[in-house]
């Protein structure tokens, strides 16, 4: 259970790892809370917790841990404070001006408990021997138990602030989709309180009452099983919001992989038409930068001029040609248009003069924005996957026969 969810935590951060290439501030620190406590998790697997337990510095796997979680808990509170402390008109609401609180405490307070933990840890804590499950075995050691509460206060006020803006967030969230991932998190952020009040009572009611090893493992195992629960509510909050946008992001992939060989003969042609030659297919979809929509309508729009260059090669009465010969296929006018591509390269391809005077220019579509123009690209290519060099020349040879 401890690799699963870790795993899972670790596949949100690299879904939304194309944040860091933004700039934006508020999705970077978003990413760095799932980058953080997808680290932290992986800290807490049994592999690298006896690896790290049993090197030079005994039971190292829980400061290192620490650390880890106070800078994901920084990058939460970073995210939230600017996500919500946002507000123009002079009556300010509470949840913003709380947001500006923390955002004004936020760095003191991680520094502070960072130098606490690091001292508490190195001075009181008793690490004569490697632990399997800190907490359950340091139960009853106040060194221990002062140095777990010092965490435990960080990261439970941490989940409290968080419970609060996202629950008073759920109301003014205009889509389902943000409303049902606000509520995940906001209960995820619950559980995070459940979770710390239950070990801090455990820890320090174990030192005036001393509780029995087979209890210590159980309550040890029962509260990380809370705190499992947490993180699958938060990965699963955090990336309800963002679901549509897969379906985005997959419509882009799929526009790109089908414009790519019309695109790339066109730009090979025309190299004019754009500032850098055409990449390979694999290149341009595994790119992370610039953003898959400005790839798309790049793309849309390099087509677009190196079309509206190859006129300078198309004879008189190519595009009559062209609707005439396609005229009884199914999808008539991206037909015509794919056939007026293919001669036109052929044209170019065979040493036809360049006209200082462009060719008649392909119809106007009702088309407004790139989403459409990359619809209908993508019908165009359909069409010109089935030509050959041959047909072109055979469009050619048609269209001056109607010119004579």
């Amino acid at each position: 259970m401890a690799y699963a969810v870790a795993a899972t935590m670790t596949g949100v951060a690299i879904w939304r790892f194309p944040a860091v290439l933004d700039k934006d501030p508020i999705r970077r620190a978003l990413w760095g809370c799932y980058a953080g406590f997808a680290a932290a998790l992986w800290l807490k697997t049994p592999w690298v917790v006896y690896h790290l337990n049993h090197g030079p510095v005994v039971d190292g796997s829980i400061l290192l841990k620490h650390y880890v979680s106070v800078g994901a808990i920084v990058s939460i509170l970073t995210y939230v404070a600017a996500s919500y402390g946002r507000h123009e008109g002079d009556e300010v609401p509470r949840h913003v001006q709380v947001s500006r609180w923390i955002q004004k405490l936020v760095y003191q307070s991680s520094i502070g408990a960072l130098v606490l933990l690091t001292v508490l840890f190195f001075t009181v804590v008793d690490r004569a021997h490697p632990t399997t499950d800190f907490v359950a075995e340091h139960a009853g050691q106040w060194g221990a138990t002062t140095y777990m509460s010092v965490f435990y206060v960080y990261l439970g006020a941490a989940s409290a602030v968080c419970c609060y803006q996202w629950s008073s967030a759920i109301k003014r969230a205009e889509r389902t989709s943000l409303k049902v991932g606000l509520i995940l998190m906001s209960a995820a952020m619950v559980l995070g309180v459940a979770y710390v009040v239950t070990r801090v009572t455990w820890m320090w009611v174990a030192i005036a009452h001393p509780i029995s090893a087979t209890l210590n493992t159980q309550l040890g195992d029962d509260t990380e099983y809370l705190q499992i629960a947490l993180f699958f509510l938060f990965a699963a909050g955090a990336s309800i919001p963002t679901a549509s946008a897969v379906g985005t992001r997959t419509t882009a992939w799929r526009t790109i992989r089908d414009l790519h060989p019309l695109w790339s003969t066109l730009l090979t042609a025309v190299p004019a038409a754009a500032a850098a030659p055409p990449a390979p297919l694999l290149r341009e979809l595994t790119r992370l930068s610039p953003p898959l929509a400005t790839r798309v309508d790049g793309m849309v729009q390099q087509i677009g001029d190196a079309v509206d260059q190859l006129r300078h090669w198309a004879p008189e009465n190519l595009l009559d040609a062209a609707e005439e010969a396609t005229a009884d296929l199914e999808d008539a006018p991206a037909a015509a248009e794919a056939a007026w591509i293919n001669a036109t390269l052929v044209a170019k391809g065979s040493g036809e003069p360049f006209r200082e005077q462009p060719g008649e220019a392909l119809p106007a579509k009702p088309i407004t924005d790139p989403v459409g123009e990359a619809a209908w690209l993508q019908r165009v290519h359909r069409s010109y996957t089935g030509l050959t060099a041959q047909d072109g020349r055979r469009l050619l040879d048609e269209a001056k026969e109607l010119a004579a």
